[in-house]
């Protein structure tokens, strides 16, 4: 008997998902941690599924205690500035270039870094929202994440920048006396700063939800690339685009909580199989 090489059997996958998508050419997309990760930005879970790291922040943590503020806004004066030196990579372009084929017309992300729009996206919804922004959860006040950040310098300038480790989303593996941290506040109000994205343990905007689910509906297929969907803001509608008896295909290395639901998939670095779905 002859053995099929991974290599081969990802490419006649990709293959497969191409015929697809030429048969279905208005295609949703879901996007997660694995398509940045070639960018400089770390991830999340391993390929089996499982954290890589202890989990991030909880919302009501950040919320309800000054203790958690100050550690999340001292590892993010020294991750952010990395995080933010991220630029799209091939994956995002070949992405950016099945849009402007006409292939794709929508792209839900996982992803708080903009890389897909800085690659030339344009029909993007940020699930978890975006790093590069605050927001005020007591007036909606808005500003820059780089205004924080020239903020956080000037009134914490001990912290050192020697030896960081970067972590996921802007965050970085250091430890201090969290303690001495001064942390920005609203300017209007003098409410608590929270980058505007979905920490861990909150809920993804209802809008937002109603948006997926419309983009869903309107599918010819889904692809999604890059993720475990091992978080239910995702998983949702992978599943939702399965019970309507849309196509769903991957392109991903290692086990997803959606593969049940999968007609095709690659197993393959989703930035090397998405270069190679463009040219298919």
């Amino acid at each position: 008997m002859v053995e099929i090489s991974p290599l081969a059997s990802a490419l006649s996958d990709l293959n497969r998902i191409a015929e697809i998508l030429d048969q279905h050419p208005h295609v949703l997309v879901i996007s997660g941690a694995g398509m940045s990760t070639a960018s400089g930005i770390s991830d999340y879970r391993d390929k089996s599924g499982a954290w890589k790291r202890p989990q991030p922040v909880q919302h009501q943590a950040f919320v309800q205690h000054l203790h958690w503020r100050q550690r999340y806004w001292a590892r993010s004066q020294l991750g952010y500035p990395i995080f933010a030196q991220a630029q799209p990579n091939d994956g995002h372009r070949s992405l950016a270039a099945l849009e402007q084929r006409g292939l794709v017309f929508g792209l839900i992300t996982q992803n708080v870094d903009r890389l897909h729009q800085r690659a030339g996206q344009q029909q993007v919804l940020d699930l978890h929202g975006r790093l590069d922004q605050v927001r005020c959860i007591e007036c909606d006040y808005q500003s820059a994440r780089s205004v924080v950040q020239d903020w956080l310098q000037q009134k914490n300038p001990w912290i050192s920048t020697e030896h960081v480790i970067p972590a996921p989303d802007g965050d970085a593996d250091i430890e201090l006396d969290f303690n001495r941290v001064k942390v920005p506040e609203c300017p209007c109000c003098g409410g608590i700063l929270k980058p505007d994205v979905v920490f861990f343990g909150d809920a993804v905007p209802k809008t937002d939800v109603a948006q997926g689910y419309r983009w869903v509906e309107n599918a010819q297929a889904v692809l999604v690339v890059g993720t475990s969907l091992m978080v239910y803001s995702s998983f949702r509608f992978v599943r939702k685009a399965y019970e309507l008896g849309l196509p769903v295909m991957a392109i991903n290395q290692g086990k997803t909580r959606g593969d049940e639901f999968f007609a095709v998939k690659a197993e393959i670095n989703c930035v090397q199989g998405l270069a190679a779905l463009v040219d298919c």
